[in-house]
């Protein structure tokens, strides 16, 4: 049997993928969401939906409601939680990943966590900028799980 996924297949050309971005730390995310669209555009893909909630707690749901939809190939998720004094940064966190993984088990979309979980403001900066961004990796990932799934499923 040939090996599958040896070499990403990051040919978007035919994909429709939504873009879920976390208005919390909006100066960090819309750095992210520039970073995704630019690789999505790279690769093929025309005009991602994309669709702002309040914050990274909210990314799974929406990432649900639109895997239940159907119109998507797969769904980027996009945030930033950035650690603060309390408790919250590790609650936070946690769930995002927890729900997003659900969701994409759950349905069988797949979901890329571009969810940024730093110790400060300086490595979310450093981690979404031109030459570092995770979103842009995320959105690559969307395309190779979107690929690779296609192909398994037939």
């Amino acid at each position: 049997m040939a090996e599958k996924g040896d070499t990403p297949d990051l040919d978007g050309t035919d994909l429709r993928i939504a873009i879920v971005v976390a208005r919390f730390n909006q100066d960090v995310t819309r750095r992210l969401l520039r970073g995704a669209q630019e690789a999505l555009q790279k690769h093929g893909v025309e005009d991602p939906d994309v669709y702002w909630v309040p914050g990274s707690l909210e990314l799974p749901v929406t990432a649900l409601a639109l895997a239940e939809k159907g119109a998507h190939d797969a769904i980027v998720c996009l945030g930033a939680v950035i650690r603060g004094e309390t408790f919250h940064f590790e609650v936070v966190a946690m769930q995002a990943a927890m729900g997003i993984m659900q969701v994409q088990l759950d349905t069988g979309v797949p979901i890329t966590f571009g969810v940024l979980t730093t110790d400060d403001a300086e490595q979310a900066l450093a981690r979404s900028g031109l030459k570092n961004n995770k979103g842009a990796e995320a959105a690559e990932a969307a395309i190779e799980m979107a690929n690779l799934l296609a192909e398994i499923q037939g």
